[in-house]
């Protein structure tokens, strides 16, 4: 009797204490919106938990933190010092939508894009079945190591090109492009401006929990490959050259276009350097795009006038993903101008203090689903949740790195449906799809992915994963 009146008097207080740690969260998460992030203590601490400091994303050796600042397009793509005014605000976004729909309308009527992909489809010719993975695995391998997603605007008419060549349609360009970059920018272990700056935030050694971020990328990728060639081959008609009647496209390169591709080449071999090496933006991008196209357009025959008629046309196709550029960030802006943002984020996440451990986490992933509809810059995303979640977390006695599980999931796979992401929006104007059929083709697999996220975080907290 005296060792079972022992066992219970000792487990009274930590009883108590998980009581008042509930308690404490709930009426944190209760207080006016903006309150915690305005009162000051003097000691500098916060109503929810550490010091509040100043936030830097994670340095990689020669990166400068501005250009990528600079290329944020949910920001507008620079790097304001004050309140923006909307549209106006993603301007040199906008700009460089036009100068790459200007520049490789004159690189496709050299014909110097046509006849690479030509040669190329007969250099594959009975292995079209690897061309969607390998592109799959290309463009994911780029948002694992750089969350690369503004950068495949410029590589649209290339794909275009390619499954148009194989008898594929476009949403399997996109699919195959922005899609597979979006998952393997949630998924990474090492992407900076995810989890990255998300471990940072949460004040954990950045690159822990790799193994285990590794262990579910692998399958993420499989599943989202296999739906991405299941769609093109239930969607594939006869390549052009196969039609009944149809014209051979297949014509070699000539002298001035083997010339003008080069210079494709060594342009996207510049735009790499420039941006990991010398942090350019998109003013800078802009202008190599624009010096690329006019030096192709000589180099191919077209001339000054040509080549400018071919700028005008590229410019009148990039119009409607320049406009939904401009209201994105349109929307972005009225929400966070009108202090909506704050709100919205503290009511969604207040009820997640009541809940079991584990339907906590599953209830992060869902509600950072939900916040980034109103703020689709994963960045921005991290740094107006973070500071919040990290010590409800440390309350609620939940891992913080499960916690920053529960973001790149919830947020991250998020960047493949929200239509307030303007590469999103820009990369399926610029490719002729409707958001209705991408919407259609993603979300099954979407979901997928998000099981599969509940399922990491399951196994993080039963694991322990730390």
């Amino acid at each position: 009797m005296t060792g079972s009146n022992a066992g219970h008097a000792g487990t009274r207080p930590r009883l108590r204490l998980r009581l008042a740690s509930r308690e404490s969260a709930r009426r944190a998460l209760s207080a006016p919106p903006h309150a915690p992030r305005r009162r000051a203590h003097p000691r500098g601490r916060s109503d929810l938990g550490p010091p509040r400091r100043t936030v830097r994303a994670p340095r990689r050796p020669g990166h400068r933190p501005q250009g990528r600042g600079r290329r944020d397009l949910s920001r507008g793509g620079a790097a304001s010092r004050g309140p923006a005014p909307g549209p106006g605000d993603a301007a040199s976004v906008i700009f460089f939508v036009f100068l790459i729909g200007g520049a490789f309308t004159v690189v496709d009527r050299t014909g110097a894009l046509r006849g690479a992909v030509d040669w190329l489809v007969r250099r594959l010719k009975g292995r079209d079945a690897l061309v969607i993975p390998a592109a799959c695995l290309a463009f994911a391998l780029g948002g694992v190591l750089d969350n690369m997603k503004e950068e495949i605007i410029a590589l649209v008419p290339v794909m275009l090109l390619l499954v148009r060549r194989l008898g594929f349609d476009r949403v399997t360009a996109v699919a195959a492009s922005l899609g597979a970059a979006a998952v393997g920018a949630s998924f990474s272990p090492i992407n900076p401006f995810q989890v990255g700056i998300a471990q940072h935030l949460a004040h954990l050694p950045l690159l822990s929990g790799s193994v285990f971020r590794i262990g579910f990328l692998v399958p993420a990728l499989a599943v989202w490959i296999w739906g991405t060639v299941r769609h093109a081959t239930r969607t594939r008609a006869a390549p052009p050259g196969d039609a009944p009647g149809g014209a051979d496209p297949g014509h070699g390169l000539g002298i001035r276009q083997g010339v003008a591709l080069a210079v494709v080449l060594a342009t996207f071999v510049l735009l790499v350097v420039g941006v990991l090496r010398f942090g350019w933006g998109f003013d800078q991008m802009a202008a190599l795009f624009f010096a690329m196209g006019v030096v192709v357009g000589l180099i191919g025959g077209l001339r000054a006038a040509g080549t400018a008629e071919g700028f005008v046309a590229g410019f009148q196709s990039m119009a409607y993903a320049a406009l939904l550029i401009g209201f994105a960030r349109a929307i972005y802006v009225a929400l966070e101008q009108g202090r909506i943002v704050d709100t919205i984020v503290r009511s969604l996440f207040a009820p997640i203090a009541a809940l079991p451990l584990a339907l906590s986490a599953l209830g992060m992933m869902g509600v950072h689903a939900a916040v980034h509809v109103p703020v689709p810059s994963p960045s921005g995303h991290a740094v107006l949740t973070l500071p919040i979640l990290v010590p409800l977390s440390d309350l609620l006695g939940l891992s913080r790195q499960v916690t920053v599980l529960a973001y790149q999931y919830g947020g991250g796979l998020s960047e493949l449906l929200t239509p307030t992401n303007g590469a999103l929006m820009a990369i399926l104007a610029a490719a002729g799809v409707r958001y209705e059929d991408w919407f259609r083709f993603a979300l099954p697999l979407y979901l997928v992915l998000l099981g599969l996220g509940a399922l990491a975080i399951g196994i993080g907290i039963a694991g322990g994963l730390k």
